[in-house]
């Protein structure tokens, strides 16, 4: 049952514009929200080019694009136009209730220029955020970040509801079945990340892609266009090889989201791709190093990760040098976990 202190809401923002993986497992809130106020216009404020994400979920009204490099980039210029239009907009969207799940200064402010009566938040936001908010939710830093951001729409009186589905553009799907990877059963490989402490050596990716082509299994090479250079050895496995498909570059959001929901496994990096991969119920190889998986990895997919550290081990995958607990991981691990669940 709600808790007797729910308040009444007609329009509600939720704003989390980013990351990518970060926007999918936001879902549980808006599942939340959804079934606590079922007859409210539910919105979500998204970076421009990441809405795709959430777009299709039957529990969202609506997408607020959040144009953040028009507003930088005029803002280089001296121009706050831009920036004041979009303040404007937020203030005339007459929201009741906003739930700030970044907790960030720059979202906080988002969420006080709605003006809502109602803005909710992390009591421990950081950048000062949690000074925009009216109501400020408790959280253990320690918590996973689902859970946290869910502690947020608590303090409204909202029962949390962990369904973490993702829905993908239905154009997608149409894109995905005039591919030829989609007539066979395939793996999706994401072997890139921002960070180099994040990724694990593409030249495994690529022994692992040539098992599972050996056992029948084709290969879907995922990633963003400016991450190439860090698949070449796979990419010159997909010149070589007719089963591995290069898609590196070569997808948008949606068709990325298709390709992981059509596979018939996910082996990735602490990425976007894998966070997908939670939302569509896939089967999955999460690869990490250098970061907490209780507090940021696959949600309640702890099975699914493999990871060697210590307590000695420094946890901060910005540093370069951490690379080598990425390097700690063999194929013959990720090979078995592999084999397992495409037989699973």
């Amino acid at each position: 049952m709600y808790s007797a202190s729910r308040e009444p809401s007609r329009r509600i923002l939720i704003i989390r514009p980013s990351a990518l993986g970060d926007v999918a497992r936001t879902v549980p809130c808006l599942v939340s929200l959804r079934a606590a106020y079922p007859g409210a216009h539910i919105d979500w404020l998204v970076e421009q080019g990441s809405g795709e994400v959430i777009r299709y979920h039957p529990a969202l009204s609506g997408v607020v694009s959040f144009p953040k490099k028009a507003i930088k980039a005029a803002a280089k210029r001296l121009n706050f136009g831009p920036f004041l239009a979009f303040r404007k907009q937020l203030r005339a969207a007459n929201y009741d209730a906003v739930f700030d799940l970044q907790g960030l200064a720059r979202s906080a402010a988002m969420a006080f220029a709605t003006r809502a009566p109602r803005r909710y938040g992390l009591a421990t936001a950081r950048e000062l955020g949690w000074l925009a908010y009216t109501h400020k939710a408790a959280a253990d830093i320690q918590m996973h970040t689902v859970e946290r951001m869910l502690e947020v729409v608590r303090a409204a009186g909202v029962e949390a509801i962990h369904d973490m589905r993702l829905y993908t553009p239905p154009p997608a799907m149409g894109w995905l079945s005039t591919q030829s990877v989609a007539r066979s059963r395939y793996a999706v490989l994401a072997p890139t990340s921002r960070w180099a402490g994040k990724q694990w050596p593409a030249a495994r990716f690529a022994a692992v892609a040539r098992h599972l082509l050996a056992h029948g299994v084709e290969v879907a090479i995922v990633g963003g266009k400016n991450e190439r250079d860090q698949c070449e050895p796979l990419l010159e496995l997909a010149r070589a090889e007719k089963g591995v498909h290069d898609y590196v570059g070569g997808t948008d959001i949606g068709q990325l989201m298709a390709l992981i929901e059509g596979s018939a496994l996910t082996i990735a990096n602490d990425s976007a791709a894998l966070h997908m991969a939670v939302g569509f119920d896939r089967p999955l190889v999460a690869l990490f190093g250098p970061t907490r998986v209780s507090r940021v990895g696959p949600y309640r997919r702890e099975g699914d990760v493999v990871q060697h550290v210590t307590p000695a081990d420094p946890m901060d995958h910005k540093d370069s040098g951490s690379v080598m607990l990425m390097e700690r991981i063999s194929i013959v691990e990720v090979i078995a976990m592999a084999d397992a669940r495409l037989g699973s």
